[in-house]
């Protein structure tokens, strides 16, 4: 694993462009602390840069920037191409020589030899790369398929950059680009902003599965080779049509080669565990492939409610896997905070980034690559909003407009404007379209307009009615669109990020995309059954773990933020949510938020969604 930057500056405002791009490279040396290069095409006015956390071929032969063997491409990469071998042995008949053992040649050979899409396509794997063609002069970005590994880009001042993580693109000199208020909207309502904005206005995330080419003296232009909506849309043209029996065996036989793949590595090699049904299966199929204990790695929390220690234990026992687990408190929370604006380097608030900080740091001291179930929730609708939002469009879909009309009328006139309950089904009572409930369901600021100095937010998959029109059913859409945003940019980024931060490199099996493809073409009713998701993946952990150990309400891994809001968490959300600092900032209409932070500390109501978006904000701002 790795952290990529570099940019052509055709205008030549940077007399030293080494000295730049070891600045920028620099800064992400958590991503690669065992190794650093740079290389300069002055002519070109390029500069890329590179450091490397040594997984596969631990030589020197792995070092980039790496020049192909042709001396035409030169790479800078960040991640793993796991079919690697199986690529080098059909390159070697055509006469291609390689030097060392790396993936990263035979990443050149590819492109070398295929083509730049040709090439890609044939990747198994998770990657960011950069790949300057000298002969045309082109530079070409790329992202995987399903956006595990980051990229950004953008201009300043003329000079076209990019980077793995904004940090090495702030380290610009004369860096002093806008607040982007459409982003900051996004993070409001969800969370996490989506592809392809990013908080400064300016820079862009490479959208997952697409190629970004920049010729001398053009325009960027983007091109997609594989997207969640082609795969969805071919679904439902070449539906799966063997058996339930066939299916599983087909997921089984693509799962478990997609695990073998990731096992792969010249280090030290473990998994995250917390005992749902995800982490239990790749940990099952890892230790079904391996002939010692593989190291298993969880936390838990003293709050009832939170804690999922004892099922993780009980599921690495019933494996007979190396367990390690951390027991972890508001204490340890209070410990991670300060650390968060650095480590998410643009603001990002979902919670369970702070548990998943801790346990990447405890998996640290044992391992240098961990294997996660992150992707089986999108992949076979595994949320337990699914079904509530089912559930609740079936209702207020069979209710007359009539009816629906006088029960808003009713409530508008006997509800006061603080009962929230009653205020919440006025607004499902108005919506007139299944995505707006789904949409609606997921925000956490119901209109984030209400706080910041736009006049709409921006269309994304989850209100671009077209997109909707273009997906068959609801469970589709809602687990297609989670794909397309909530997966690469909250739940991808919350592993990549904190997992980079200790130099520790995580890897996603179920997020193969002969998987995606594979799910895409399941019926419905070997996804989701009798109102619950993910049956076709139970099915295949039931053949390794007694499902008395798994069966049991999805958790999440979710932290009580609520009750730490109120207690250990408080003198420091207070402060930074004090009404003249809000109003001074000016980012945001201070009022609304002030009377929830209110609302919350005096027990009326719990918003610790909404206040740590707002929270996660302030204390990025406050580390700029």
């Amino acid at each position: 694993m790795c952290g990529i930057t570099g940019f052509i500056d055709n205008n030549r405002h940077q007399q030293d462009p080494e000295a730049v791009v070891r600045k920028m490279t620099d800064t992400l040396r958590h991503r690669g602390p065992s190794d650093h290069g740079v290389w300069i095409d002055h002519s070109n006015a390029i500069a890329l840069g590179h450091r490397r956390l040594s997984i596969l071929d631990l030589s020197p032969e792995g070092h980039q920037p790496m020049v192909s063997a042709s001396q035409r491409y030169v790479i800078v990469y960040n991640g793993e191409v796991y079919n690697f071998k199986e690529l080098r042995s059909e390159l070697e008949p055509t006469g291609y020589s390689f030097r060392g053992h790396s993936d990263t040649e035979v990443i050149l050979a590819a492109i070398d030899t295929w083509g730049l899409v040709e090439a890609v396509k044939k990747f198994i794997g998770m990657f960011a790369l950069a790949i300057w063609d000298k002969q045309e002069k082109t530079l070409s970005l790329v992202r995987d398929r399903l956006g595990i590994k980051p990229l950004y880009y953008g201009h300043i001042h003329g000079t076209f950059i990019f980077a793995s993580e904004l940090k090495a693109i702030r380290s610009w000199p004369g860096f002093n680009l806008p607040i982007n208020q459409d982003a900051l909207a996004m993070l409001m309502r969800h969370g996490y902003i989506q592809s392809p904005y990013s908080i400064y206005y300016g820079i862009n995330k490479l959208p997952p599965g697409n190629i970004l080419t920049l010729k001398q003296n053009s325009k960027p232009e983007l091109s997609t080779y594989w997207s969640v909506a082609e795969i969805t849309e071919q679904g439902f043209k070449n539906p799966y049509t063997g058996s339930e029996q066939e299916a599983l065996a087909e997921l089984e036989k693509i799962l478990k080669d997609s695990i073998k793949l990731r096992m792969v590595a010249d280090v030290p090699l473990g998994a995250f565990l917390s005992g749902g049904i995800d982490s239990s299966l790749v940990t099952a199929l890892m230790q079904s492939q391996s002939h010692s204990p593989i190291k298993t790695f969880s936390i838990g929390f003293n709050e009832p409610g939170f804690n999922e220690a004892m099922h993780a234990r009980a599921v690495a026992q019933y494996l007979k896997t190396d367990h390690t687990e951390f027991y972890t408190s508001s204490k340890d929370a209070l410990d991670v905070i300060p650390d968060l604006p650095l480590i998410y380097d643009e603001p990002f608030a979902d919670p369970s980034q702070i548990p998943t900080c801790i346990v990447s740091k405890l998996a640290k001291k044992y391992v240098t690559v961990a294997l996660s179930g992150d992707g089986g929730d999108e992949l076979f609708y595994g949320y337990s909003h699914y079904t509530s939002t089912i559930n609740r469009w079936k209702k207020v879909n069979l209710l007359p407009q009539s009816l629906k009309k006088l029960a808003i009328t009713t409530l508008s006139k006997t509800t006061s404007k603080d009962c929230h309950t009653s205020q919440n089904i006025i607004d499902i009572l108005k919506i007139d379209n299944d995505q707006a409930l789904y949409c609606r369901g997921i925000s956490h600021w119901k209109d984030p307009v209400q706080l910041l100095k736009i006049n709409e937010m921006p269309v994304t998959p989850l209100t671009d009615p077209q997109w909707r029109k273009s997906v068959t059913s609801l469970e589709s859409y809602m687990a297609a669109t989670d794909m397309m945003t909530y997966l690469p940019d909250d739940i991808l980024v919350k592993m990549d990020r904190a997992s980079m931060a200790v130099s520790l490199e995580a890897r996603v099996p179920l997020l193969d995309h002969r998987a995606a493809e594979f799910a895409a073409r399941l019926p419905l009713s070997m996804k989701y059954r009798n109102n619950t998701g993910k049956w076709i993946l139970r099915q295949l952990l039931y053949k390794y773990v007694d499902r008395k150990l798994v069966d049991r309400p999805k958790m999440g891994f979710s932290v009580p933020i609520a009750a730490w809001l109120r207690g250990p968490l408080k003198e420091w959300a207070a402060t930074l949510l004090d009404e003249t600092r809000l109003k001074n900032e000016g980012h945001f209409n201070p009022e609304p938020i002030v009377k929830k932070w209110h609302e919350h500390i005096n027990g009326k109501q719990d918003w610790e969604h909404c206040l740590w978006n707002v929270l996660m904000f302030q204390a990025w701002l406050e580390a700029q």
